[in-house]
């Protein structure tokens, strides 16, 4: 039987593996957030790994305040970056296979089509340099790896953008949602069941990889589904805003080519609208 560590498991995306693993017993899972393991300590990483043999670790641990992250530097590359150092190190030691989530904000938005794996990098705000260099540390360290890159989480944890449009509705809220960024909305439960796909079918094709729901939006494109499935669209006055100002710079556009993904798994992609319907008719 497989052992396998998910560290920051009490975050939508650890807890959307969670729910799998509850139906799931051809695994043994080892779920820790940062109360349990602190990913910055060699010492926390040590003792965890000298406990058990564990043959996948799933690193959901991660800095996600994109706009604390521009005053917070420090502690956002440490999380990030240099954590993900010593979680790739530890993993290269025990012959651990590491998965790691990453994101859109690699880029800098600037490109008109969908962005490939090897499109050049550029972040614009600190989350995602920060992010980037975790990636390079992981590159650079350990060959057994997966790098997921991904966009727009959501699920029915913790707080999102999904969760926080449905509080909003139900309030009857007016709206101001930007129109001035193009990506994809990513259901996190898809994301799990790839994650858990892999491990269960021991799939060697490592590397980085693109992975988000299918199609592309703006924010306020995804509001608009939202409320629409909500039967909220009379209630609601969604506005477009073209100059909401944030602290952190966004890329305008992070839509990601999943050509590679496709190639190498055998896995359905579904649009973001099918994505986001599955989850509200679930929940």
């Amino acid at each position: 039987m497989k052992t396998v560590l998910v560290t920051g498991a009490s975050g939508q995306l650890g807890k959307c593996i969670q729910k799998i693993a509850a139906k799931e017993d051809t695994i043994d899972w080892l779920f820790m957030d940062s109360s349990e393991i602190d990913i910055t300590s060699t010492c926390d990483l040590s003792m965890c790994f000298g406990n058990k043999q564990i043959d996948y670790c799933i690193n959901c641990a991660a800095y996600t305040n994109v706009e604390k992250a521009e005053s917070d530097k420090e502690k956002a590359f440490s999380i990030n970056a240099e954590a993900v150092k010593n979680l790739a190190e530890i993993c290269r030691k025990h012959k651990t296979v590491l998965i790691h989530i990453s994101t859109d904000y690699v880029f800098d938005g600037t490109n008109t089509g969908q962005y490939k794996e090897e499109d050049k990098t550029n972040p614009i705000n600190v989350y995602g340099a920060s992010k980037l260099k975790g990636e390079q540390h992981i590159q650079n360290t350990i060959g057994y790896h997966f790098i997921f890159r991904t966009s727009w989480l959501y699920s029915e944890y913790g707080h999102n953008f999904y969760k926080t449009i449905l509080n909003k509705a139900a309030e009857n809220a007016t709206l101001n949602i930007t129109t001035a960024q193009k990506g994809t909305p990513t259901n996190a439960n898809h994301l799990a069941e790839l994650l858990v796909q892999i491990i269960k079918e021991e799939n060697e094709n490592y590397g980085l990889y693109h992975y988000s729901n299918a199609g592309e939006t703006t924010w306020h494109g995804f509001a608009k589904e939202i409320l629409r499935l909500s039967n909220k669209c009379d209630e609601v006055i969604l506005n477009e805003d073209n100059s909401y100002k944030t602290i952190a710079e966004r890329p305008e556009n992070s839509v990601l080519d999943k050509t590679k993904l496709k190639t190498n798994f055998e896995v359905e992609v579904a649009s973001w609208q099918d994505a986001v319907l599955e989850l509200y008719n679930n929940n």
